[in-house]
């Protein structure tokens, strides 16, 4: 999953949005020198990408990725999934996705002194771009990834991206509400975390 369902699956506390967001930054014992929340939203990011990559769905979804992405299928996937949790957010939150954006930004805007070099470089063009919101349409897609392959090692293939999103629009969304119901009991379960709302059937 991509930032804003790490966020999402974060409930309502602040410090464990703020960990979940800054986690890929945050390399092995290092999450130990930040609060306890703050710890708990790395090992919470930590677990949520070890239950995605090892679940049966998203090797699926990735399959189709494989000959463009290699490796990197699986972060291309997590952007798909963001995708689809932003275009059908009024299935997830009462918050409108403008607003809900708006708050994490602040939130990140208030913490950015005690996050490393790498993050603090980072949001400003995460907020610029309003990257929560551009997740719920094809071409805020296609920006995201575009803007991935310039500043990360991931291969600028952004167009076949975007050919087989189309091609296998209703294939993935069905994946992704396949599996992202399965996320949320496992968060709530292992971390006693209340997600706002429970996804409907589409």
């Amino acid at each position: 999953m991509n930032f804003l369902a790490h966020i999402y699956l974060s409930g309502d506390n602040d410090e464990i949005k703020v960990g979940n967001f800054v986690a890929d930054w945050i390399k092995g014992q290092d999450f130990k020198r930040y609060s306890p929340e703050i710890q708990k939203g790395i090992l919470l990011h930590r677990s949520i990408d070890s239950f995605t990559d090892n679940h049966p769905t998203i090797r699926k979804s990735k399959s189709r990725l494989s000959n463009n992405y290699g490796k990197y299928a699986g972060i291309i996937i997590d952007i798909f999934y963001d995708h689809f949790l932003a275009s059908n957010w009024n299935t997830f939150s009462k918050t409108p996705l403008p607003v809900y954006a708006q708050e994490v930004y602040r939130l990140l805007e208030k913490y950015i002194d005690s996050f490393p070099l790498g993050i603090r470089e980072f949001i400003p063009r995460f907020m610029e771009r309003r990257w929560m919101e551009s997740y719920a349409t094809v071409t805020g897609i296609q920006n995201v990834l575009a803007g991935m392959s310039r500043h990360t090692s991931l291969p600028d293939h952004t167009i076949q991206a975007i050919e087989i999103l189309n091609q296998y629009h209703d294939d993935f969304k069905v994946e992704f509400f396949d599996y992202f119901p399965q996320l949320i009991h496992y968060v709530e379960d292992k971390f006693e975390i209340v997600i706002e709302n429970q996804p409907t059937n589409q």
